[in-house]
């Protein structure tokens, strides 16, 4: 649910938990103390009071979102409400791409290790490790 327009401000935590960035609003309210989140350009408290036109920048893991507020919403909504909520830039979903793809291709270029060594294996690298 959209708020009336006379509702123009929130607070970030509550947004960023309706706009479906994170599951539970402590998770919000712990990201953004964490660091996680700034509101123009400037770190934000969980307190923050944010309103429309606001520039958004969140760290999710490795991610990056730069997102403008286009709505506030106090209350938790299906996905595709959540969505007009805010505006995601094209620069930050091409460098989240370009990132998921670097990632991508690290884990399947990483070798592949089938657990511990076995005894055998251990004995064979001690060996190795005492003949140089």
């Amino acid at each position: 649910m959209v708020l009336p327009p006379e509702s123009d401000s929130l607070r970030i935590d509550k947004w960023l938990w309706a706009a479906r960035f994170f599951k539970t609003r402590s998770l919000a309210a712990e990201a953004v103390g964490g660091g996680k989140v700034k509101v123009n350009g400037q770190r934000a408290k969980a307190a923050r009071v944010i309103h429309s036109g606001d520039t958004i920048t969140i760290h999710i893991g490795p991610y990056e979102h730069v997102v403008q507020v286009k709505a506030l919403s106090a209350h938790r909504g299906p996905a595709r409400q959540a969505a007009l909520l805010y505006e995601e830039s094209e620069a930050s979903k091409a460098a989240r791409e370009a990132l998921r793809a670097r990632l991508s291709a690290e884990a399947r270029s990483a070798p592949v290790t089938e657990g511990r060594p076995t005894k055998k294996e251990r004995r064979q690298v001690i060996q190795f490790k005492k003949s140089s």
